[in-house]
């Protein structure tokens, strides 16, 4: 009969990620070595391949569990019965709180994406693309020149940018904290949304405009 797994190795091994998270943000995967995992969690190199084969493994789950629930916190948002603006509100709020807890897997997200296999990169690519694609949505809802301009997407790289930036430089300690500057960010870009035209001439599709990413979040 197999053996079952003892209680906690879950718990276990969402430990052993956020180490290893840590540690790929500040030092980056390349640099990262499993024993410096099995060091920082306080476990035998032997007991950290118990729960990961290799921090190849990690580096996948890290990013596909963080964007996993990016995306399921944009679905949960659009799903809800709401006006434009109190939409994007929402979103704005939930994707602030979820960055709070999970710097690390954001910057490992954003950073370490390229060493992932062609399948898996693609897999989190497109949940990514679909976090951007509910964003834009919202925007586009809320103010439907941009749609109709094809400006959605840009738009909503820009409000991404903002968010992202700001965890560059705010310390968790400091005076203001995620839940004051999180209605600071959708404020800022409400009120700066009006004032966006759509410029006279139609951009270049999407695709084939190089000064955009293939995703924000």
């Amino acid at each position: 009969m197999a053996r079952g797994r003892a209680a906690g190795y879950g718990d276990q091994r969402e430990a052993i990620l956020q180490h290893a998270a840590t540690l790929f943000a500040r030092s980056g995967y390349p640099a990262t070595s499993m024993n410096q995992v099995a060091e920082a969690c306080g476990l035998s190199k032997a007991t950290l391949y118990h729960y990961y084969r290799d921090k190849y493994a990690m580096l996948v789950e890290i990013a596909e569990g963080h964007v996993t629930r990016l995306h399921a916190l944009v679905d949960e948002v659009m799903a809800e019965p709401m006006a434009p603006e109190a939409r994007l509100r929402a979103l704005v709020r939930r994707i602030v709180e979820e960055y709070a807890g999970a710097q690390h897997a954001h910057r490992v997200l954003t950073e370490d994406v390229r060493f992932l296999q062609p399948g898996d990169r693609e897999r989190i690519l497109d949940r990514e693309r679909a976090v951007v694609a509910g964003f834009a949505q919202a925007v586009g809802a809320l103010q439907p020149s941009l749609q109709q301009a094809a400006l959605s997407k840009p738009v909503t790289m820009l409000l991404f940018g903002m968010i992202n930036w700001m965890f560059t430089w705010m310390k968790p300690e400091g005076e203001l904290d995620y839940d004051t500057l999180a209605p600071m960010v959708a404020d800022l870009f409400l009120g700066g949304l009006p004032a966006v035209r759509a410029p006279d001439r139609r951009p270049e599709p999407l695709s084939a405009n190089p000064n955009l990413p293939e995703t924000t979040a």
